[in-house]
């Protein structure tokens, strides 16, 4: 297979080539780009699998710079460098970009989903109320004579009936009854008229 010659006379895949490939490809012509995109593809594609790793996403970000060289053939300077390392200077700058972006793109979702599974301010505000609250009863329980407390205790935190409580106890209802209406009003008192 004879490859295509330029001025220089050189055959494709010699580094002059790629160079005089590119100037044709900036004038765009196709046939040049098709050439150019046989002599790069390989080389642009290991390029960017050694920075990305992902195959798929490697594919992806080859052909976003063959697609870019079509577009940009025109800022290609010979005097500045060769073409293939003006190629392989954007397929890694395009390949860091991608790594980049997905890098960043992780540390957001790890940052939002640390703040979604924060408790909300008014969640911990409650929490902190509820155990201020707690401790207020407790002190206020302290406060009870021992037979209210026990009364009181056995009736909203066990939850039994005033008859329930009085069996418990083994002392008439009246008595339990009367335990329980002072009790309460020693707690109302203590805790500042809330009840």
């Amino acid at each position: 297979m004879t490859g295509r010659t330029g001025c220089s006379g050189r055959r494709k895949g010699d580094g002059v080539e790629a160079d005089e490939l590119l100037v044709l490809v900036a004038g765009g012509d196709q046939t040049a780009f098709e050439d150019l995109y046989q002599l790069v593809a390989g080389p642009v594609f290991g390029l960017v699998r050694r920075v990305v790793r992902d195959p798929a996403q490697s594919e992806e970000v080859a052909q976003e710079v063959l697609l870019e060289l079509w577009r940009s053939a025109a800022r290609f300077d010979p005097g500045r460098g060769s073409a293939l390392s003006w190629i392989l200077t954007l397929a890694h700058r395009r390949a860091v970009d991608r790594v980049r972006s997905a890098r960043a793109a992780g540390e957001r979702e790890q940052r939002e989903a640390i703040r979604s599974s924060s408790p909300a301010f008014d969640q911990v505000a409650e929490e902190v109320e509820a155990g201020l609250e707690r401790e207020s009863v407790r002190r206020c329980l302290d406060r009870l004579t021992v037979l209210q407390r026990q009364s009181v205790t056995l009736a909203y935190y066990d939850g039994y009936t005033y008859r329930e409580v009085a069996e418990r106890l083994s002392l008439p209802l009246g008595t339990v009854k009367t335990r329980m209406r002072d009790g309460l009003t020693r707690l109302r008192q203590c805790l500042g008229g809330v009840a």
